[in-house]
């Protein structure tokens, strides 16, 4: 990080029972939730959930600033379908992403220029770059 880097925001969570009937609750109290693995019946949402919720909101900030560059609107129904699949390939724990972008009664072309920036700008996309495979596509 550079000298003149200025932090913006630290998000503080404190985590316990991990994926296994755990919870996580932020230092501000805005966030509370039972923990429980993917693929099961009962009550919790699990990691994967919390972060393609995540990457997709920080996402679509990013093109809300590509496109407040460019001087174009947003459409308003402007979403986001992320995909977080957790993999077991050889006793060995990864993950993969798909998100899927909708920008009806934008021209295609402009659409895709947006979500391009956005992947290049966004810190989620920057942070997994090189780490996971990642599709974004424009539906």
């Amino acid at each position: 990080m550079s000298q003149t880097a200025k932090l913006l925001y630290t998000a503080r969570t404190h985590t316990a029972g991990g994926r296994q009937d755990g919870m996580s609750r932020s230092s501000d109290g805005r966030l509370d939730v039972r923990l429980s693995p993917p693929g099961v019946v009962g009550i919790g949402t699990n990691p994967e959930q919390l972060f393609a919720a995540g990457w997709s909101a920080c996402f679509e900030g990013a093109m809300e600033l590509a496109a407040r560059k460019k001087k174009i609107v947003l459409p308003r129904k402007c979403a986001i379908d992320a995909e977080i699949d957790l993999v077991l390939d050889e006793d060995a724990y990864s993950l993969r992403a798909r998100l899927n972008v909708s920008l009806p009664g934008l021209d295609r072309e402009i659409a895709r220029g947006l979500i391009d920036e956005a992947h290049q700008t966004c810190p989620y996309s920057k942070a997994v770059r090189g780490n996971i495979d990642v599709t974004v596509a424009l539906i």
